[in-house]
């Protein structure tokens, strides 16, 4: 097993299958979005032709949704998926954020988030999208005013409950929409047809990956990924490697990698964060090259698949330093003019 190769082929990051962000972000399930403009090359870099475009598109329309969910961070997700992750995701998500609140001392009284929430609901309502400064201004009328750190927990828990999305895309700032106005309801999966279709997402777009990969990504407890696994049943199967149990899927790519290929990978990346061990692409001696102890990553440089580098993504010249190999700047012409094409499309 060679599974630097899988994981690129079944993560689209070699040989992309889809032609459109949406058909992207359905397949990896959820796409870490910290990045708000970064976001955008994660989907782009793994669909055939990139367009900023189809992407702008894609997420006006409501058909690609940015929110807190997994972990209590930012994703992206599909609309089609958005009601059944809410269901699954979110109860764990939202204990996780009120960890966070206690551990920064936040104390919300008991009469504060409804009070909130109805005002952010009707600051929304019946437009396309608002921005935080637009909730500040509206708490303020009706005599609120809070921190940028304590608003910033009750639109989290807004979306997590299903109340807010994202609103239109702009190019620096995140916006906000009522997701009743923007998301169509869907039929309701039952708990455990929920658990094995996303289950199922996370392996067939990260394999070879190991359960304790799917308990990080997923935010759930372990016994609940264990469940999953067991759900798909002949579907999924355990190969060892270096010691340790992956699973992979029935349909597992295995053909199309090719060698010699930079990748200028933005940071918060699935091709690093969907893992709990990065080792097996990132030499632990070069660990703080891409991520620090405190959850931050950094924009990197693959090279077949091994992290060797970094680069700065909003410079108007390439800049890279590498540590790894004896790289130059000039071997990564092809993927800098990819991105740049991209960029200023």
């Amino acid at each position: 097993m060679n599974p630097v190769a899988i994981r690129l082929l079944n993560q689209q990051l070699i040989a992309p299958q889809f032609s459109t962000p949406t058909e992207v972000v359905s397949y990896m399930g959820a796409m870490q979005a910290q990045e708000y403009r970064m976001m955008r090359w994660a989907v782009a870099m793994r669909t055939r032709k990139p367009s900023f475009k189809a992407f702008k598109k894609a997420f006006d329309e409501g058909l690609i949704i940015r929110l807190h969910l997994m972990r209590g961070t930012w994703q992206l997700v599909s609309a089609e998926d958005y009601w059944s992750m809410i269901d699954l995701f979110a109860p764990k998500a939202i204990a996780v954020t009120k960890g966070w609140m206690s551990s920064n001392r936040i104390t919300i009284p008991d009469e504060e988030p409804m009070r909130v929430r109805d005002i952010l609901v009707r600051t929304a309502a019946g437009k396309r999208s608002v921005t935080k400064d637009d909730f500040v201004l509206a708490l303020a009328e009706k005599g609120l005013k809070m921190d940028d750190h304590r608003l910033s927990y009750h639109i989290r828990m807004a979306e997590m409950a299903g109340i807010l999305c994202s609103g239109d895309l702009l190019p620096l700032k995140a916006t906000y929409a009522l997701t009743s106005d923007k998301i169509k309801s869907s039929a309701k999966m039952d708990r455990d047809e929920a658990l094995a279709y996303f289950t199922h997402k996370y392996f067939q777009s990260r394999q070879p990956a190991t359960l304790e990969d799917f308990v990080w990504w997923s935010g759930l407890n372990i016994s609940d990924c264990r469940r999953g696994i067991a759900l798909l049943g002949n579907s999924i199967h355990i190969e060892r490697w270096k010691g340790r149990e992956y699973y992979l899927t029935e349909e597992c790519r295995i053909r199309g990698f090719r060698k010699g290929k930079f990748l200028l990978i933005p940071p918060y990346d699935e091709y690093l964060i969907s893992y709990k061990s990065r080792d097996i692409v990132l030499p632990p001696e070069h660990r703080h090259r891409a991520h620090n102890n405190s959850g931050i990553f950094q924009p990197i440089i693959a090279y077949d698949g091994k992290i060797c580098g970094n680069w700065s993504p909003f410079k108007e010249d390439f800049q890279a330093s590498f540590f790894e190999e004896n790289f130059e700047p000039v071997d990564v012409s092809e993927a800098w003019q990819s991105y740049n094409s991209y960029r200023n499309k």
